[in-house]
């Protein structure tokens, strides 16, 4: 029996066959070519059978895991017309003289690059997405047709890596868990993988072996533990581990419609972060009680240009509408750092974390602020909405922002536009400043929402995405702790409430602790709900 360690993504055990994918080197020859402008034409052809066979997944995709996820292939679609990455590969091959394939594949690891650099695990799963996208231009450059490795009976998928569309076009019925080699923990692949309901493990390395195709193999998607030829001890071990899991399970769905509540009474609200409309889906089906984080950024992100007001509105009245009664925090534009778009057309800064960047941009910006605005309130006439400011480090900084709340207010009124006048307007707390200014803030507003990632990073001076710095980048830092704690004091003692929507709210090794500083609100994944319920419950 071999043991290997991963890193675990997707919860569950799974027992059966390993079958390898077989993958290419990655290497792609360059070429020099005679002719750059057919080149091109030749580029622009592949990408748009790209395109169609993307539509095409995408339809498979809606009918077997629902729209939320098949709008992965939507995404797909529009980073092939991204002015930007077509720009890169056409000037590459104009000006070089090469080979389509290799100007795809310079682009591609260069963006990915750039993704991966991101200081947010969001951007940094869209590096697989670009090297998905630019994979399937290449193959259709080469002439070759989506090999079927779809083997015949329940087997375990072992890759070097998978991609998303590889992991849609598998054969569901047969899949039993995923092992990769690399990987990222945010990537579609382990989204699709918790979607599905399958353990996977990532991150192997070198103890991934192509030699162990067709060899029995335990996967623990919990523990991140992959045993190749199991003995009959382990085997005997992790079948009643995998009932347990299973039992388990059908547990957690029961606690769908009681109350986040300890056994001395404690009521503690539980929602949901998102990123998309289509997420809400999710979020129901889980029983989060509301929305404690909608990412509105991401209408930027994955927009050619600024998102229109009418397009907001929609975007926002969507989802407040799918929710019915239960609250929906929209934090407003949290662009620049990490999370640049083009169009914006920001000035490079040698420290993009301490720089220009959310409520900055606003205050400096507010024509783009106003437009935001306008279109939240529009859809506060549909819903139960909050706005959420964030990276405030100043009480001016609220004030200003309210200055310019109270204008779009008195603009609505006067064009006859229904809204909802008194919805909260709360502030993330993020930064050692605005933890510091706690007490005066809370008189500003009527609640706090504390985004642990980049508190832990601002006040322990330590970048996240460094990895000679994962040693002291410790969130559960007594530091960070107290930070936290500091922050529930000062909500309290003016009368709001505070909550968490950061990563280190789904830490269940912490649930304890934030029951004891009596934070009001935890806002997860949607997948992280029933579980953090239960621990909850059990207190």
């Amino acid at each position: 029996m071999r043991k290997i360690q991963g890193t675990g993504v997707s919860a569950g055990v799974a027992i059966g066959t390993i079958h390898v994918l077989e993958s290419g080197d990655g290497s792609v020859e360059r070429r020099v070519v005679a002719d750059p402008a057919a080149e091109v034409q030749r580029f622009r052809a592949a990408r748009d059978t790209a395109i169609v066979e993307l539509g095409k997944l995408r339809d498979k995709t809606a009918a077997e895991l629902g729209e939320g996820k098949a709008e992965l292939f939507d995404a797909h679609r529009l980073m092939l017309k991204d002015p930007d990455y077509v720009e890169s590969i056409e000037g590459m091959i104009t000006t070089s003289s090469v080979n389509a394939e290799f100007a795809v594949n310079g682009t591609a690891e260069q963006f990915a690059a750039m993704f991966a650099a991101m200081d947010d695990s969001y951007m940094q799963a869209r590096a697989a997405d670009v090297r998905d996208v630019s994979k399937r231009v290449i193959r259709i450059l080469g002439g070759h047709d989506t090999a079927d490795q779809n083997p015949d009976g329940p087997h375990i998928i072992a890759a070097d890596d998978l991609t998303p569309s590889e992991t849609v076009q598998l054969d569901r019925s047969k899949v039993l868990g995923f092992v990769t080699a690399k990987g990222s923990a945010n990537s579609h692949t382990a989204i699709l993988a918790r979607t599905m309901g399958l353990p996977a493990v990532i991150g192997l390395g070198n103890d991934f072996d192509p030699e162990d195709d067709g060899k029995m193999a335990i996967v623990d998607g919990s523990a991140g533990l992959v045993l190749v030829d199991p003995d009959q001890e382990s085997l005997k071990s992790y079948q009643a581990k995998k009932k347990g899991y299973e039992d388990h399970l059908r547990l957690l769905q029961e606690l769908k419609g009681k109350p986040t509540q300890t056994k001395e009474g404690q009521t503690v609200r539980l929602y949901s972060n998102i990123g998309r409309p289509s997420d809400v889906t999710s979020v129901l089906a889980n029983d989060a009680e509301g929305i404690g984080l909608y990412r509105s950024e991401f209408l930027y992100l994955e927009s050619e240009d600024f998102p229109t007001e009418d397009a907001q509105f929609e975007a926002y009245k969507k989802v407040v509408q799918k929710m019915g009664d239960r609250l929906v925090i929209i934090r407003t534009l949290d662009i620049g750092a990490d999370k640049q778009v083009g169009y914006f057309n920001l000035k490079h800064e040698d420290n993009p974390a301490l720089g220009y960047r959310a409520i900055r941009i606003c205050l400096t910006q507010p024509e783009i602020f106003k437009v935001q605005l306008r279109a939240l309130y529009r859809a506060s006439a549909y819903g139960n909405i909050a706005i959420m400011l964030p990276m405030i480090t100043s009480v001016q900084e609220v004030r200003d922002a309210k200055k310019i709340i109270e204008e779009v207010k008195a603009e609505l009124r006067d064009e006859n536009i229904p809204f909802n006048a008194d919805i909260n307007v709360g502030i993330m707390v993020e930064t050692p400043a605005s933890v510091v200014m706690a007490p005066e803030l809370a008189k500003e507003v009527d609640f706090f929402s504390i985004g642990t990632n980049d508190l832990t990073q601002y006040t322990l001076a330590c970048d996240r995405q460094n990895p000679n710095l994962s040693r002291f980048a410790d969130p559960h830092s007594p530091a960070v702790l107290r930070m936290i704690k500091m922050t529930v004091d000062a909500a309290h003692a003016a009368g709001i409430w505070c909550g968490i929507c950061g990563e280190l709210g789904a830490d269940l090794s912490l649930t304890e602790t934030f029951l004891e500083y009596g934070l009001d609100e935890l806002s997860v994944s949607p997948t992280s709900v029933l579980p953090l319920r239960e621990a909850i419950r059990e207190r």
